[in-house]
């Protein structure tokens, strides 16, 4: 992915100082080791960063190049999305796009949706329109999931301002409303259509990056398309040694994510992306 030397957003905002830059008692490789419970077997394991002997999170940490690098780079990328959606919403929609604000972080913070941690992974607030990320993410995605690459952590960020797209324009408010009246597994398949039209609108988004600013590099698509796959929920499940249970997925197969990302990158359109009018997933 060709990314470096174009403008950065102005809508980041960096706690990472603020939160500590690593757990205190562990290296590393045993954070990595731990957020991975977390990730496959959707487990929050804050306690195990911020509550127990030794390891809670230190304040004032000092960024290091890794670090930095990684913030340019979302940085970057989020300005890519909000150029491009604020195209794509006026154009096809007539309405005008309000960017999000993505916090970085490093180990805890908070948020009016609950805690954020690396455990929980990367997410999106509606209450203040946040997008929340530990970077630390990119590394568990490439060396615990097996989705490498700038494109796989683009994808990532994309995924989760699509998120915001939603929001902007109604769906999510009205798709967590419908939730919160449904039984635990219809509540389940309905978060599955948000999270599938989140990833059919990183495909549009992908779709609109690479022709506008001739970002994507062979084999870029490639790597978006393995990240979706291996963060399917039968995927984590199997990878977790347990066996896939439908009625408890709530991001999708590891088919679906590949197919509503390819969908949306090959129609480069909104409207392919309406997952709860599917009949078929």
């Amino acid at each position: 992915m060709r990314w470096q030397g174009r403008r950065g957003s102005r809508n980041i905002e960096d706690r990472r100082r603020m939160s500590g830059g690593r757990a205190g008692g562990i290296g590393i490789g045993g954070l990595i080791a731990i957020l991975a419970i977390g990730y496959f077997l959707g487990v929050d394991v804050t306690p195990m960063l911020t509550g127990g002997p030794g390891i809670g999170t230190s304040g004032g940490g000092e960024l290091t190049e890794a670090d930095r690098r990684a913030g340019e780079f979302v940085s970057v990328t989020l300005a890519d999305t909000e150029e491009i959606w604020a195209e794509i919403i006026s154009r096809e929609l007539g309405q005008r796009y309000e960017p999000a604000t993505l916090v970085l972080f490093k180990a805890a913070t908070q948020s009016p949706c609950g805690g954020a941690s690396g455990a929980t992974g990367p997410f999106y607030c509606p209450l203040d329109r946040k997008a929340y990320l530990d970077t630390q993410f990119f590394t568990t995605l490439a060396q615990r999931l097996g989705a490498k690459g700038d494109f796989a952590a683009a994808y990532v960020v994309a995924h989760e301002i699509a998120h915001h797209v939603q929001n902007e324009l109604g769906i999510l408010g009205e798709a967590n409303k419908i939730r919160q009246r449904s039984s635990e597994a219809q509540s389940n398949a309905i978060s599955v259509r948000i999270e599938l039209q989140a990833d059919c609108l990183s495909g549009v988004w992908a779709r609109h990056a690479g022709e506008r600013f001739g970002s994507l590099e062979p084999g870029d698509i490639g790597e978006a398309m393995n990240a979706a796959r291996q963060i399917g929920d039968d995927t984590l499940q199997r990878n977790a040694g347990r066996r896939p249970m439908p009625h408890t997925f709530t991001h999708g197969t590891s088919e679906q994510r590949q197919r509503w990302f390819a969908q949306g990158y090959e129609s480069g359109s909104v409207a392919a992306c309406d997952t709860f009018s599917a009949n078929a997933l």
